[in-house]
């Protein structure tokens, strides 16, 4: 009997790809954020919105980092400690945005945002655990 096996790893130059792609858009963000327009310009945000941008430009830049770093080097170990950092600070950009909610809409999307924060609250949680144990799992081979 033969088996078929599927690698299912991404391939490398994909994730190279990949990798530019999450730096570019990081970096668009910050710019959109910070620059031009600015976050003042989107209606949606309001003023306490300025006690998460240290936090959110945070988590924008590890992005960059991380991704750029990947670029040049990238084993199992490396990639689940670039994930490690990135969920962490996700968790905490979740966490922060959750309790200054610095959203407002006349549409009543605010029920809605809230769901979504605390999925992204959730998954950022489940990324930190994933990511350690494949960590802790790679370190131990």
């Amino acid at each position: 009997m033969v088996t078929a096996s599927i690698d299912t790893r991404p391939h490398r130059a994909g994730s190279r790809v990949g990798y530019v792609i999450a730096v570019v858009v990081n970096a668009a963000l910050l710019i959109v954020i910070n620059v031009r327009p600015g976050w003042h310009s989107f209606d949606f945000l309001t003023d306490a919105f300025a006690e998460v941008l240290p936090i959110v430009n945070l988590s924008l830049v590890v992005g960059i980092v991380v991704n750029a770093a990947y670029l040049a080097f990238n084993p199992r170990w490396f990639r689940s400690l670039g994930q490690l950092l990135m969920a962490s600070v996700g968790l905490l950009v979740a966490w922060r945005l959750l309790v200054v909610f610095p959203f407002e809409s006349e549409a009543g999307w605010d029920a809605l945002a809230r769901s979504l924060l605390v999925l992204a609250l959730l998954g950022s949680g489940v990324g930190v655990l994933v990511s350690l144990v494949h960590l802790v799992r790679g370190s131990a081979r």
